[in-house]
């Protein structure tokens, strides 16, 4: 099995660093008029937001992050790494097409829907069938990991239709996303020292 690069583990650990890390001084820059509860985060890099170069910032990190990822993650099925690097592209996309400041937009909210799908899905695609795999790379982890993701995007799109905690399910979907690929990468570099020859 090939292995996965020492810089992987950089690029997918700094994925959710990058986007906590973004929405947190943005909606400080933006101060107690916004609500984390029930505004998502497309708010925060809308046009005319204090904290929108931040937010456009992070999301063009975490593209870039993305992207690095699925490129080095060479143990994982090679439709998993595209859907990875799908994910990433359309974090670009998002950072390009920002929400206006006037409300919601079809074709933001479209690509964001696109984006979810992809970083919902890439898990199970990137499962690794017969022989061993890397824990992060097995069926069924995998296979839980993108029910849950799925169930989370549910959520946030109930929420979002009743104007409810959408904030709030909304990170948590972007926050499993964000962290499931530094899972897998660690899950695949602990696998390959396992799997070492003894010196």
């Amino acid at each position: 099995m090939r292995s996965v690069p020492g810089w992987a583990l950089l690029s997918s650990g700094c994925a959710p660093v990058v986007l906590v890390g973004g929405w947190t001084i943005a909606a400080l820059l933006e101060g107690p008029a916004y609500d984390p509860i029930t505004q998502t985060i497309s708010v925060l890099g809308a046009y005319g937001a204090a904290g929108f170069w931040v937010m456009t910032g992070a999301f063009l990190g975490l593209g870039v992050c993305h992207l690095l990822t699925a490129w080095g993650l060479r143990p994982a099925a090679l439709a998993g790494r595209v859907a990875l690097g799908g994910g990433g592209a359309v974090a670009l996309v998002v950072a390009l097409l920002p929400a206006p400041s006037s409300g919601g937009s079809l074709v933001h909210g479209s690509v964001v829907a696109i984006g979810f799908t992809l970083l919902a899905v890439w898990p199970v695609m990137a499962a690794r069938r017969g022989g061993p795999a890397p824990w992060g790379l097995r069926p069924a982890p995998s296979l839980v990991v993108t029910v849950l993701m799925c169930v989370a995007a549910g959520w946030f799109m109930i929420e979002l239709h009743h104007r409810g905690a959408a904030g709030i399910a909304e990170r948590l979907v972007t926050c499993m996303q964000s962290l499931w690929p530094l899972v897998v990468v660690a899950s695949c570099l602990c696998h390959r020292d396992t799997d070492a020859p003894p010196q």
